[in-house]
């Protein structure tokens, strides 16, 4: 990952399906300079065929795509942290340490209808585009606040 290159990382906790998801929409879209890379506290051996399937009503093929697990090294290069589960899924929803850190609280589509995740995908894009926008006009990551020097005499 090269080193003027910034990094947005999306986590769930399989990483088969919407982090997989928002991952090929930011890449699709990226601003320059930034790229997408997603991984799961508990990566699945493959990511969902329904996510392949509705990424291919897309345009962008996933399929050759592998859940990758969350790293400390990820979290150290990743400048946003992006946590796509809820925390209503049971406590299994993954912490992410990054500078900055979203939670969009995404309903797991795997057991969902191909009808029901559709939505899930239209509002992972959605979500996608919002960060993206922000990215591009410097809203996030929030700038670095200057530490305050204070000179007591």
């Amino acid at each position: 990952m090269g080193g003027s290159e910034r990094i947005v990382l999306f986590v769930c906790t399989e990483n088969r399906f919407r982090s997989q998801m928002a991952e090929a929409y930011f890449n699709a879209m990226a601003p320059p300079g930034w790229r997408a890379v997603s991984a799961g506290s508990k990566p699945a051996e493959e990511v969902h065929p329904n996510a392949v399937k509705l990424m291919l009503e897309e345009g962008i093929d996933i399929s050759g795509k592998k859940p990758k697990p969350l790293t400390p090294e990820l979290q150290r290069i990743a400048e946003i942290g992006v946590v796509v589960c809820g925390e209503s899924e049971s406590g299994t929803c993954p912490t992410v340490y990054t500078r900055y850190v979203e939670h969009w609280e995404i309903p797991d589509p795997a057991r969902m209808s191909l009808e029901e995740a559709r939505k899930v995908r239209d509002e992972i894009k959605r979500r996608v585009v919002d960060l993206i926008e922000r990215i591009k006009r410097g809203e996030v990551p929030p700038a670095r606040r200057q530490r305050l020097s204070l000179k007591l005499s």
